[in-house]
């Protein structure tokens, strides 16, 4: 059983928040929030937020136990991107890109749920 949770439009780019997700891939949750905890990255408070978000999810929506939950799976995408100009000597310009991201983290326990089929016997 996974339970899901979703951060978009982080103010930092996708490639700076990689960095902190690279270090807590198929970890337990526990290890993963001690970690970031400790981890001087910016991107590492957003990583951490959303991740026990995902915990609590898990718990309220699923009731599994936050102390088996695992991080099954995570990853960043790139959000908008903010257009700005700065204004530079001898009046022109210069374009900024603030770029953005979202974040997307799946918890799991382990245990797969059992689909049962009804109906499916074959008639001959």
């Amino acid at each position: 059983m996974e339970a899901k949770a979703v951060t978009k439009h982080i103010g930092i780019p996708a490639t700076k928040v990689r960095y902190v997700v690279e270090l807590i891939k198929n970890k337990k949750v526990s290890d993963a929030v001690s970690l970031l905890s400790l981890t001087p990255r910016a991107a590492a408070v957003y990583v951490r937020k959303t991740i026990e978000s995902a915990a609590a999810n898990a718990a309220e929506n699923f009731k599994m136990k936050e102390d088996e939950l695992f991080i099954s799976k995570i990853y960043v995408t790139q959000g908008p991107t903010l257009k700005r100009f700065r204004p530079r000597a001898r009046g022109k310009a210069d374009r900024e890109r603030k770029r953005s991201s979202h974040l997307f983290v799946w918890v799991s326990d382990g245990k797969t749920e059992e689909v049962k089929k009804i109906g499916s016997k074959s008639k001959s």
